[in-house]
């Protein structure tokens, strides 16, 4: 696994906290300027819905569904995943879903969502103050 020096985490924690603003309010534009517009979001097969797929590119393509299921986002917190900065989805306390975020040049350039069990399990997580 690649080190990540607190420079670099604190960077992807800015941009991690202001990707869920536009998120929990539901701004559409403003979650597309934190995106890379060729952004690849990749959902495991528990995270993703039914008959979608498990990849999708663009970052107006992806901002339109994640603004869709935003409700989930008022349980969404920021954490530190394996090392680099991303999200935890856990309402009532209970691990729902994991984003691991891939930053660079201070927008977000892929997204690994996870809600697979066994992978959840794998992963570790701390989460930070919002």
């Amino acid at each position: 696994m690649a080190t990540v020096s607190d420079g670099d985490l604190t960077r992807q924690r800015v941009v991690v906290d202001a990707f869920l603003a536009p998120l929990r309010c539901g701004d559409f534009d403003a979650l597309v300027a934190l995106l890379d517009p060729d952004v690849v979001v990749r959902a495991d097969a528990a995270a993703a819905r039914a008959g979608a797929p498990g990849e999708v590119r663009g970052a107006r393509a992806w901002a339109r569904e994640a603004i869709a299921f935003s409700h989930g986002a008022r349980a969404a917190r920021p954490a530190v995943v394996n090392g680099t900065a991303g999200v935890v989805v856990a309402p009532r306390g209970r691990l729902f879903r994991v984003l691991r975020f891939t930053v660079a040049g201070g927008r977000i350039v892929q997204i690994d969502v996870v809600a697979d069990p066994a992978r959840l399990r794998q992963l570790e997580l701390a989460v930070l103050d919002d």
